[in-house]
């Protein structure tokens, strides 16, 4: 540390332990704290699914009844918050009464993108039910190792995508077939029976090669979702580019941890989530952008290389992109160079970049609003409640590094 002893102003936290108010290290247990305001979470012992959490917080801090909660930025269809809620609770009493899910089960998801995803995952959570989705795009071998992994009673499917899966206890059900809009637009009973979820409960089953190359399971709990979304909550007002509510447009998988994670922040902010089926096309997403005014976006960064390459010099391929106010991307970081060419098409945008882990359920660091976002090629603070040890990868001693 360059401050002298002095100088060096400290703050404690409940054990005593000694943290650098500028750092967030602790130099008694090694551990660098996040620094934002603590997120308050329920106390664990609470029975609580993510669900439950996510519309508690809707209730209480409603969206105006005329906010879409999903946008379909292909076809312009629009579920708006109140419909979005009665769909969620009309399908999970569906699944419950007439398709006999109960809690334990477990849900493999095999779709793209699409209205219906975001409805079907909060109505399994709401049940206890594990929600398991998967690439569309895997082969036969891989999907069925990964159904091995998960055990499921039931999957959901898409007509282009239903043949890979093999036979399983409940079946197959086609989200885009009459019969699954029937599930979600059927009336259910004012007062259904509501499941005692534990949040140490499994929420999801998440896959991921890791460093040895063959799949694994990565299960995360309804904790872990109720904490990332009880981060965001904490750092929303500084996240907020404008007082009105964001069109975020999601184009990353909802099969992959930063896309749910996405899709979860989005709806509990009470903002509209857009998403576009299939795949993607740089050209499609440009004028969904401009069509309806898309304020905040999701990308990998491969999005973000095709961006700054399109167009042949012209700004921005010819589409009006003057809406966007935030970028958000993970996944791998951007050079700055290609920030820089970015910025140029897009002046005024802010480029959030961010770092999780499958196993993290989603964001570790974040760069949160206009002044974290103009460090470029940071991955940003240390999200709320995060604690973080750095050790030398050949050590064994698992001794923390100070800054």
């Amino acid at each position: 540390m360059a401050n002298k002893a002095d100088e060096q102003s400290t703050i404690s936290n409940s054990s005593s332990a000694v943290i650098d108010p500028k750092s967030g290290f602790c130099s008694t247990t090694k551990i660098f704290h996040s620094l934002r305001p603590k997120a308050p979470l329920p106390p664990q012992n609470t029975p609580l699914s993510v669900t439950h959490y996510f519309l508690s917080h809707l209730q209480h801090s409603p969206p105006p009844p005329s906010t879409p909660a999903l946008l379909d930025a292909a076809t312009g269809l629009r579920v708006l918050y109140p419909e979005f809620t009665r769909r969620v609770q009309s399908l999970a009493f569906s699944l419950q009464s007439h398709l006999g899910l109960s809690h334990g089960d477990c849900a493999f998801i095999l779709s793209p993108n699409s209205l219906h995803v975001p409805v079907l995952y909060l109505s399994l959570f709401s049940l206890g039910v594990i929600v398991s989705p998967s690439n569309p795009a895997s082969s036969i071998p891989e999907l069925s190792r990964q159904i091995h992994i998960c055990k499921p009673a039931v999957a959901f499917a898409t007509s282009a995508t239903a043949h890979k899966i093999h036979s399983l206890r409940l079946g197959t059900f086609l989200l885009d077939s009459a019969e699954f809009e029937s599930m979600m637009t059927s009336p259910a009973p004012a007062e259904p029976r509501r499941v005692q979820v534990s949040q140490s409960d499994t929420a999801t089953i998440l896959y991921s090669s890791g460093t040895t190359g063959r799949v694994k399971g990565v299960a995360l709990t309804h904790r872990n979702w109720i904490s990332t979304l009880a981060a965001s909550y904490a750092v929303r007002s500084a996240a907020s580019a404008s007082p009105q509510a964001a069109v975020a447009l999601c184009t990353v998988p909802f099969f992959h941890s930063y896309g749910i994670a996405f899709c979860l922040r989005v709806l509990a902010m009470g903002d509209t989530l857009a998403s576009i089926s299939g795949r993607f096309d740089l050209v499609a997403m440009m004028r969904a952008i401009e069509r309806f005014r898309i304020t905040h976006v999701g990308w990998a960064p491969p999005v973000v290389v095709a961006m700054v390459k399109h167009g042949d010099g012209n700004e921005t391929g010819g589409y009006d992109l003057s809406s966007l106010q935030v970028i958000a991307c993970g996944g791998a970081p951007l050079a700055k160079s290609v920030i820089d060419k970015l910025k140029k098409r897009l002046p005024n945008i802010q480029v959030a970049q961010g770092y999780g882990l499958t196993e993290t359920a989603a964001r570790v660091f974040g760069a949160v609003g206009p002044e974290e976002t103009r460090v470029e090629g940071a991955n940003g603070k240390l999200m709320p409640n995060i604690e973080v040890k750095v050790v030398e990868t050949d050590s064994e001693t698992g001794i923390g590094l100070p800054p």
